[in-house]
């Protein structure tokens, strides 16, 4: 048996057994929490989702003025129409069912179908319309629902039938249908266009895709064509009212980006009429105007002012402005026709790196798709009939406002620049103003290290330059350049950052009508600024913010809005630094002043959404010891709680989260996040979990549900199970990122070790990734722990420094000179930096027992750092394990692997901590010729 001494160790005794039991492996399936919520544009309805960690999803409807509420079973994806009558929904298979077919290994077109569900918010009826691919409602409305179902299979019956009107018949009339009805297989389906108000449909046939205009007067479609040719499309407009349809385009082998106008009017789109076989295929852009026949070609790689071998984009977006008068797309350089004559067998594979690359071949690969589709913007304006491209490789981005009715563009590239975000981990970006009619270009700002923003109306161009730590902007008409914040007396730049590296801003707000002023967050208070330089800044929360270290934040509540109206008031998210307390404040545009507090309370608030027509709103209040559930009411302060889910909770030894301070060994003062059993016992001993990254207090009042976590500590699992878990904060000395863990880390465990009934013999640490890291250090450091789990650590900074991060290619130079590993150097200006913070050099000193997580897949930390770390200490005789979860990433994806890890990290505490006998897989291992046989969980 492994390890005797620490198996003889006494189970903790209880003087009287809990009257709530512990909770267990078998607890998370069940376990519920609230996806999806909406509110009625009248306030009078909310619909959410309740949803199981493993299961079937339960819709809630809820009638606010009634108290009724009505659950439909295996429901997700709802959508309450613009008129608040209606709701729509998926209703998914059963859980059991796709379980079943996929152990079956049905094939994918056989697959349990979707359904679509429609109810009249009011009435006890439903319409279930089966085998539903899609749907989909006007942004507007006007009481229209298109749904694309699958295409019918071929009946093989003696008796011929309209099968589509069959469909028809059976959906309107069945509204008991269990979904159950023969199912395509392809691509191509039944579009059926529903009118909710008054229950008559239509259907196109063979449809690939389909969008509504905005205001539901009208849909486009694009179906297969009637030859032999499978890839042959036709472009069709339905008019919803007087249910007519137009083809605009016959016979294209290919449409996309299908588009309306601000009306629902004009149409565009990008299709081709070249051959399935031909080498290269050209895209051309089609606009139809109400009236025409059909649809025309207005944008083509011949069109005037085309850039040489470019050609309009399948890949672009294309969209219109506002007013109408343009239309944005896509183009691209032609790509070369493919090369038949390659034999793929005789060819090499190599990939070449060359050191004058703008981006490392590992970068190149991992954006090698989104490069071949990469598009640059053009417009093409309809009042001429010009075009002109606005994007090109010397300048791939392109940000237009005053929703695309502005004459001017604002551009931006880091072109030549980017070698240097090896190290730096971030380019300087240079500026332009362009002519949205000719493309020409104006300078506006040149190697800024920052960021660039266009305002509303588009009269400013901001920017927030790092080494200045100041906001400036730029008037697009005289081109004059103000530092918009230089007279605020207090600072732009994050007060606490603890990068070797120059600190970020803390955003705006956003900004008032006609551009006029702009509002601007400092760490605490939100501020008024003239962004002309003419007015002396304002604060609109009056210095409430620093004075009472509360921190205030906008809640944007209308996804439209666009800026700020003079007497508006703005609902201001609430966070108390002091107390870790949150809530809402209100204050007025027109009349500056300390914001009213409309709730702060010991809990954390989600999601809050406001009715567009009514005063209403919702949104999910939660604490540690309290799922986050649904809230609803006239005003924030006075909602009231709609669901309640996670009554099961109240079976179970749960517990209670509080902060915990202490002064470090350098004398800083310190707080971290203390959680104990519910039925904690200041008379016992409680083994001790420490779980750290870098500041977590913040989420004091965070839930923390019992689920198999990627790969962090399951909070909640070992507090219910008799540990205390203690969640200290961080803050780093630059090139000293391991002696500031052990200053604060060490310094609370040793804090905590001064009261009975923290048991300072059984105290153990967990960390991933960064955390991992700190976890591996922590064990070079001290003997304090008596054991500890280090999740994808980086055991060697000289190795990692130059190596890659798979998951995006970049190399790992920035991470260590300037982000979290907080060196502060390179590895040739300080090398004695990197052997100080890397534990590989230091492991001769370790005596706890130490378990590496460290995947195959990992594409942040390469897993070769946990076999450097484990190599080393299997070679020096100490006690360690690794755990290589195959093809998994940094963090655990699949459930399964994550419901064993969690089993696994019991096991190894419970024995560790509590004295209970090792499992196989921790005392003897598991042989490779076991491997998916015995997971090696029980005691031998």
């Amino acid at each position: 048996m492994l390890f005797a001494a620490a198996c003889l160790l006494p189970l903790v005794s209880h003087a009287q057994q809990p009257s709530k039991k512990p909770l267990d492996h078998n607890v998370y399936d069940a376990w519920q929490s609230i996806g999806a919520k909406a509110i009625s544009n009248n306030g009078q309805w909310v619909v959410y989702n309740i949803t199981p960690q493993e299961g079937d999803a339960t819709l809630v409807v809820y009638d606010r003025k009634t108290g009724q509420q009505r659950e439909v079973a295996r429901a997700t994806g709802a959508l309450i129409t613009q008129d608040s009558r209606y709701v729509a929904f998926t209703i998914k298979p059963a859980f059991r069912d796709v379980r079943q077919a996929r152990i079956k290994k049905t094939k994918p077109a056989d697959m349990p179908k979707d359904t679509l569900g429609i109810i009249a918010l009011g009435d006890t009826g439903m319409l279930r319309f089966p085998n539903v691919k899609s749907f989909k409602a006007p942004a507007k409305g006007n009481g229209y629902l298109a749904m694309l179902l699958e295409k019918p299979k071929p009946d093989t019956g003696h008796k011929k039938i309209d099968r589509s009107k069959a469909i028809m018949n059976d959906l309107a009339e069945d509204p008991d249908d269990d979904g159950k009805q023969p199912e395509g297989s392809n691509d191509q389906g039944l579009l059926l266009v529903r009118n909710l108000h008054s229950g008559t449909q239509d259907t196109l046939q063979d449809v690939v895709d389909y969008t509504f205009s905005k205001p539901g007067n009208a849909l486009l479609a694009v179906c297969k064509g009637g030859n032999k040719d499978s890839l042959v499309r036709n472009v069709v407009v339905w008019q919803t009212a007087p249910r007519k349809a137009l083809v605009l385009s016959h016979g294209v082998t290919n449409a996309k980006q299908l588009t309306f106008d601000e009306n629902g009017q004009q149409v565009a789109f990008v299709a081709e009429r070249d051959s399935a076989k031909a080498l290269q295929h050209f895209y051309s852009l089609y606009y139809y105007l109400p009236g025409q026949d059909s649809a025309s070609v207005v944008v083509n790689r011949n069109t005037a002012d085309m850039p040489a071998h470019w050609n309009v984009s399948e890949n672009g977006t294309v969209f219109f402005s506002r007013n109408g008068s343009r239309i944005f797309l896509g183009t691209a350089p032609i790509a070369p026709p493919k090369d038949t004559t390659i034999v793929d067998f005789e060819v090499a594979k190599v990939d070449i790196w060359n050191y004058q690359d703008d981006y490392l071949q590992p970068v190149q690969l991992k954006n090698l798709q989104q490069e071949l589709k990469r598009t640059y913007l053009a417009v093409y304006h309809l009042s001429n009939r010009s075009f002109a491209q606005l994007g090109d490789k010397t300048l791939e981005t392109v940000l237009l406002t005053d929703e695309n009715n502005s004459e001017y563009a604002l551009g931006y590239t880091d072109a030549g620049q980017r070698i240097a975000s090896q190290w730096t981990g971030r380019t300087l970006k240079t500026a332009y103003l362009e002519n949205i009619h000719n493309g020409q270009r104006k300078l506006i700002r040149k190697d800024l290290d920052g960021q660039f923003y266009y305002s509303p109306t588009g009269q400013y161009v901001i920017w927030y330059s790092l080494p200045d730590k100041h906001w400036f902007s730029y008037h697009t008409a005289t081109g004059a350049v103000v530092n918009m914040t230089a007279h605020l007396p207090t600072s732009m730049a994050d007060e606490e950052d603890d990068h070797p590296d120059l600190p970020g801003e803390y955003g705006f707000a956003g900004w008032s009508a006609g551009d006029k002023y702009w509002y601007v967050y400092d760490r605490y208070d939100i501020w008024k600024v003239d962004p002309a330089g003419r007015e002396a800044p304002e604060m609109l929360t009056a210095g409430a913010g620093r004075a009472q270290k509360l921190r205030y934040r906008n809640v944007r509540l209308d996804a439209e809005e666009r800026f700020f109206s003079p007497k508006q008031t703005l609902v201001l998210e609430t966070f108390d630094e002091t107390s870790k307390e949150n809530g809402f404040a209100a204050v007025k545009l027109n009349a500056p002043k300390a914001p009213e507090t409309l709730v702060l309370s010991p809990n954390t608030y989600l999601g809050l959404a406001k009715a567009k027509d009514a005063d209403a709103y919702i949104y999910l209040k939660a604490s540690y010891e309290a799922s986050p559930d649904v809230y609803a009411g006239k005003t924030i302060a006075a909602a009231t709680k709609l669901s309640a889910i996670n009554p099961q909770q109240l079976q179970y030894n749960w517990g209670t989260a509080a902060l915990y301070k202490w002064t470090t060994f350098s004398g800083k003062p310190a707080e971290g996040i203390l959680y104990k059993p519910e039925n904690f016992d200041s008379t016992r001993h409680y083994p001790v979990i420490i779980y750290f990254y870098e500041k977590l207090s913040d989420g004091l009042y965070a839930y923390q549900p019992p689920a198999p976590t990627p790969s962090r500590l399951n909070i909640s699992f070992f507090v219910s199970r008799g540990y205390l878990v203690f969640a200290p904060d961080i803050r780093y000395e630059d090139g000293h990122p391991g002696r500031s863990a052990y200053d604060y880390i060490v310094s609370g465990a040793r804090s905590l070790a001064t009261h009975a009934w923290a048991d300072s013999t059984n105290m153990a640490i967990q960390g991933q990734s960064w955390g991992g890291y700190q976890v591996a250090y922590l064990v070079t450091a001290t003997h304090l722990f008596k054991c500890a789990w280090a999740g994808a650590p980086v055991a060697n900074m000289t190795s990692a420094y130059g190596g890659i991060r798979w998951e995006s290619g970049m190399n790992r130079q920035f991470q260590y000179e300037h982000g979290q590993s907080r060196l502060g150097a390179s590895i040739w200006d300080k090398p004695e930096l990197y052997l100080e913070n890397s534990p590989l050099f230091h492991l001769p000193n370790v005596t706890t027992p130490l378990m590496i997580m460290s995947n195959d897949a990992d594409g942040a930390v390469p897993w070769y750092q946990g076999i450097e770390l484990f190599t080393a200490m299997r070679r020096l005789g100490k006690p360690v394990w690794l755990l290589n979860y195959n093809g998994e990433a940094h963090n655990l994806v699949q459930r399964q692997n994550r419901k064993d890890i969690q089993r696994r990290e019991q096991q190894f505490f419970d024995h560790f901590l509590k004295g209970a006998p090792a499992p196989q897989w921790l005392d003897k291992g598991v042989p490779a010729t076991e491997k998916g046989s015995n997971w090696g969980f029980d005691v031998k």
